[in-house]
């Protein structure tokens, strides 16, 4: 391809990825805002313990204080965050309910640490309770796994304050959060899906399908026999009503999807009084969550031609270089390093979380995150690990075909080049800082941030940047050993200049996501066969869901690694890159435990 037609290509990559972030986030913000009959305001608020509770406050059009309406408290599980119950707020404020989708304590911008306040749950129900826009006869309570156990313990502080609650992929009687009884809490349904992972921990039965036969779930139903789907027990009038819903959904998919959410609908239309009579089926959120599906790709897709273009310039021009010669592994050795490659990464990821229990990842002033402590603790080994299997490999094999560490993109022909690797660093965050600004600008326009499902990018507040920068020197070392693996050692292609190539792409995604993939299969399989996970330690129902964000993850830092590899022909470019992005993505995603 000529030099002309490149810069041609990439113009236009470039305008299509400004484009996807315009039209994504304008797609979210009318369907969150209901083509503009629903106001989203960004609230700061302050808890009874003087600590900052952020949240998202949804007001139907027409209501004010000379017109109150009724309210929902909707509130989000662990390690999300308020828009991650974006689906269940939106079809509430569709149906002229005012919806508060508070962050947890130490989740989102609300102030540290995780867990405190009854999990955020003890300031959201009186702050709403308090509004004067607010019906304050007709408020419910809605609320995610985590976001279950903050609604029932705000039920129980605050039991004239709410008339009924939907308590989803949760329990009652666990974490802190009072038993359930036939009288409490009032008017409550059950969302539980039929493969929820932690029905272990929240109903004391390993096949979750099964919790219709537990003791704990009939005592709350009020009856001595199995539990039936869908069977309204008890009395609305009297506050005693219950009903169970089983969706044939895994525990982090109730809060995205079109069935739990219109059971959640059913479920307030008919225990409070005032909202619309719109069908529970007649739903528009999943239209925002394309809206900020598009706006994120649009982000990854701007990483690409803004490098070129900064590559392009005078400062940065000499490190334009061609990767050095291939010297990488070949025929059944390669395929060999690939299955190394694939389950390494898995197993030590599950042996991390072991850690948790042992006081080594302790949050600390200095890295705050509990489970992105874990994460760090997996990248140092991950990394170390390959390190040593690169560098037996080099020097009882490669060594002796002519190879050095410049044939693995470490160093140049003639050693270090510190200058170079330190305007490497600073490519790095420019093309950081404006794609952070794109979703800060989309932030601003549209209240909305980049995400999909249980992936999400959020703007890093001042808080977060510190922490961020923190983080960022341990996946930095992950990252430049990840790379030195990638297009040193397993290089399918031969000398092509700095020409890319979607073949080395595809293939480098696929070594990258592949482990998890197959661990997905051999963990869920027994689950969707009506057991339960394959794996069924403490940690795993948790760290499973965790996982699910490392596809997309790492398909990103694939796609970085081998573009800016090609095109500078060492790994510091797209190692830097991506340890900014996974820092930034992590840490804005994640609680904070620490108690500053």
């Amino acid at each position: 391809m000529s030099a002309k037609s490149d810069t041609r290509l990439f113009n236009g990559l470039m305008v299509i990825a400004l484009a996807l972030i315009l039209v994504g986030g304008f797609l979210a913000y009318m369907v969150q805002t209901g083509g503009g009959d629903i106001k989203v305001r960004d609230l700061r608020f302050v808890g009874h313990d003087g600590k900052l509770v952020s949240a998202l406050l949804y007001v139907p059009k027409g209501v004010d204080k000379k017109h109150p309406a009724p309210g929902i408290v909707a509130t989000h599980g662990y390690i999300n965050s308020r828009e991650t119950q974006d689906g269940f707020a939106i079809e509430f404020a569709r149906r002229g309910y005012v919806v508060l989708a508070p962050d947890q304590s130490g989740h989102g911008y609300s102030d540290p640490p995780a867990f405190a306040n009854a999990f955020g749950g003890a300031d959201s129900l009186p702050y709403l309770h308090s509004l004067d826009i607010v019906d304050k006869d007709n408020i419910g309570l809605e609320g995610h796994s985590m976001g279950g156990w903050a609604s029932i313990i705000a039920a129980a502080m605050y039991p004239q304050q709410y008339q009924s609650i939907v308590i989803t992929s949760s329990s009652p009687g666990t974490y802190g959060a009072p038993e359930g009884t036939p009288n409490f809490p009032r008017n409550a349904a059950l969302i539980y899906s039929t493969y929820d992972e932690f029905s272990q921990l929240m109903w004391g039965i390993p096949v979750p399908g099964d919790i219709v036969k537990t003791d704990k779930l009939k005592k709350f139903f009020g009856t001595t026999e199995t539990v039936e789907v869908g069977k309204l027990y008890g009395s609305i009038e009297e506050g005693t009503a219950r009903k169970l819903f089983q969706p044939p959904l895994i525990h982090p998919r109730t809060h995205f999807c079109t069935e739990s959410i219109g059971n959640a609908v059913e479920w307030v239309q008919a225990t409070l009084k005032g909202g619309k009579d719109i069908p529970p089926s007649d739903q528009t959120w999943y239209w925002k969550e394309f809206g900020t599906l598009i706006a994120m790709i649009g982000m990854v897709l701007m990483l690409f031609p803004l490098g070129k273009y900064l590559l392009g310039t005078e400062f940065f021009e000499e490190l334009n270089e061609a990767p050095a010669e291939r010297k990488a592994l070949s025929g059944w050795g390669w395929w060999v390093a690939v299955v190394i490659t694939l389950i390494l990464p898995v197993l030590f990821y599950m042996k991390s979380w072991d850690f948790l229990d042992k006081g080594i990842l302790k949050p600390s002033a200095f890295w705050p995150q509990q489970i992105t402590n874990v994460l760090i603790f997996w990248a140092v080994a991950v990394g170390v690990s390959t390190l040593i299997l690169l560098l037996l490999w080099h020097f009882i094999s490669n060594k002796k075909a002519g190879a050095t560490m410049a044939n693995y993109g470490l160093t140049w022909q003639d050693g270090i080049k510190w200058v170079k690797i330190g305007k490497s660093f600073l490519l790095a965050f420019i093309v950081v800082f404006f794609a952070h600004l794109t979703l800060a600008i989309s932030d601003w326009l549209f209240l909305t941030d980049y995400r999909f499902w249980v992936f999400a990018i959020k703007p890093l507040d001042f808080f977060h940047f510190l922490m961020a920068l923190a983080y960022v020197i341990p996946f930095a070392f992950y990252m430049i050993i990840a790379s030195m693996l990638l297009h040193g050692q397993l290089c399918r292609n031969g000398n092509r200049g700095n020409e890319v190539s979607w073949k080395d792409m595809v293939i480098n995604v696929v070594i990258m996501i592949g482990g998890y993939i197959l661990y997905f299969i051999y963990q869920y399989v027994p689950l969707f066969a009506g057991g339960s996970l394959a794996v069924t330690t403490r940690w795993s129902p948790l760290y499973s869901i965790v996982l699910f964000q490392f596809v997309p993850i790492f398909t990103i830092v694939a796609l970085v690694s081998t573009y800016f590899y090609r095109k500078t022909g060492h790994v510091y470019v797209g190692a830097f890159l991506n340890a900014m992005l996974v820092s930034w993505i992590v840490v804005a995603g994640q609680a904070t435990h620490y108690a500053f």
